[in-house]
């Protein structure tokens, strides 16, 4: 079920009242864990085969490691729960890929390897409620939680609809308890959501699916186009991914809200980033904590010498990419921007920039200017594989990018109706701008406004994604 179908315009009315009609904690928890797996199985019911198997697995997992003192044991028990959440994942998401990249090397040796490989359906949420049950399994292993007896209510943190197929990826230590603990409805804050849910409709369908159209025109015949071409085609993916993607986030956070639950931030205007590491501090946060809490630090992080600390950003990098999914350009796309990454680190720069920019004024320096310009560049550039089908196909991209015509007049075509979309890009981004001190951008916008003012502000909004709505617009993160 799409958060911007009609399907779901019907179904969250619904379980919003039934849910607060309820009242008892344990009857609402209920109502969450039914919804989410209709939610979820609305796409294909086959597959909360899986989540239903994940659930019971780190559950028992936890309940056993709560009584078990002997260390092999409980490594044991880790290495369970590992195994089988990382097993399925690699076997729905890489099976193939590794399948085809091994007949491939044999091929290069002259070896013809008769292997077929399996007519896999990706299951859509698989690489993040994943992620969400394992955490859980480490976090107990580590003693850093406590393992909980309520089945219904760890079923429901795992199968939280709002979250599921796209994130956050929450921890048991933030979600988990609010499952726990009786809630009460607040008005300020079911307002407050549905604030954050109208701002994450207006960057998915008007600044995302805007984007979208230009993006795939210019990818899809970049043989064509010339270097100016090329490089808004990047631009616009580049504010495509990220309102697409945030914009799920916004819609996510907002709809927990209107629950009675906080789930953590996942973007804070990253492209208002100053260099490349705070670029990956405000970018899918829940991700990036995740591998930072989980793989980065276990491997010693940056507490080791500088050897170790190359090694381990690099894994970190190039895990990120395989995690988006099973095709050369991701890994490609990781170890760019660890290549970009590694002059702060090795100018422990890396933590240079921990603030909001120009906080607390109304414009930035123009050291700050320039250097929000050349990160937001270079991450342009890397979207460029993110984007491409192949790596011949980004290289090239990127070669016909800087040639002459790069100061050419655009050639491809709807331009006019191109340049209203750029008019719309930069009244987001200011926008953005205004509201960067807040979790998301009109948190405060209008609040001080007289109410006719204020509500028009919000009735245009929603004229506006009415007006850009087109019908089955898929989250760029389904597939991952």
């Amino acid at each position: 079920m799409l958060f911007n179908s009609i399907d779901f315009a019907i179904f969250l009315p619904i379980i919003f009242a039934v849910y607060w009609i309820l009242k008892n904690r344990e009857l609402q928890n209920y109502a969450i864990l039914i919804s989410s797996y209709f939610f979820y199985g609305w796409w294909d019911w086959r597959f909360l085969s899986l989540i239903f198997f994940s659930t019971i697995i780190d559950y028992s997992v936890g309940l056993r490691l709560k009584n078990e003192g002997k260390k092999k044991n409980r490594k044991l028990l880790l290495w369970i729960s590992i195994t089988v959440n990382l097993g399925i994942l690699g076997f729905f998401k890489y099976f193939n890929f590794f399948l085809d990249n091994f007949i491939e090397v044999f091929s290069i040796f002259g070896q013809k390897l008769q292997i077929n490989s399996l007519n896999l359906i990706l299951p859509i949420g698989i690489s993040f409620y994943t992620f969400q049950t394992l955490s859980y399994s480490i976090d107990v292993y580590k003693k850093k939680i406590q393992p909980t007896n309520n089945f219904i209510a760890f079923a429901a943190f795992v199968s939280f609809f709002p979250q599921l197929v796209a994130g956050p990826i929450e921890r048991a230590a933030n979600l988990l308890p609010q499952f726990i603990q009786k809630r009460f409805f607040k008005y300020e804050s079911a307002v407050d959501g549905l604030r954050q849910i109208l701002w994450g409709f207006f960057k998915k369908v008007v600044i995302a699916d805007s984007c979208a159209v230009f993006a795939d025109n210019i990818f899809n015949n970049y043989r064509d186009l010339n270097g100016i071409s090329l490089s808004l085609g990047a631009v616009f993916f580049a504010f495509q991914i990220y309102g697409d993607f945030s914009g799920y986030s916004d819609i996510a956070i907002g709809t927990a809200r209107l629950f009675g639950f906080n789930l953590m931030r996942n973007f804070a205007f990253p492209y208002f980033s100053r260099d490349i590491a705070e670029f990956w501090r405000r970018w899918h946060i829940s991700l990036s904590s995740w591998f930072r809490d989980y793989v980065y630090i276990p491997l010693g992080g940056s507490r080791c010498n500088i050897r170790l600390q190359i090694r381990n950003v690099l894994i970190i990098f190039i895990v990120s990419g395989l995690w988006h999914g099973a095709k050369w350009t991701f890994i490609l796309w990781g170890l760019l921007n660890a290549f970009y990454f590694m002059p702060l680190l090795l100018k422990k720069m890396h933590r240079y920039n921990l603030g909001i920019v120009a906080e607390g004024k109304i414009f930035p320096s123009l050291r700050e200017l320039f250097y929000m310009i050349i990160t937001f560049s270079f991450v342009v550039l890397a979207w460029v594989f993110f984007r491409a089908d192949n790596i011949s196909t980004a290289f090239t991209y990127l070669w016909n990018i800087f040639s002459n015509s790069l100061f050419a007049f655009p050639n491809f075509s709807g331009k006019r109706r191109a340049l209203m979309i750029i008019i719309l890009v930069i009244c987001f981004v200011i926008i953005e701008w205004i509201g960067r001190e807040q979790q998301y951008a009109i948190a405060r916008l209008g609040l001080k406004w007289k109410r006719p003012l204020r509500y028009a502000m919000y009735y245009l909004i929603i004229f506006s994604i009415f007006w850009f709505y087109r019908k089955d617009q898929q989250f760029i993160y389904f597939q991952f």
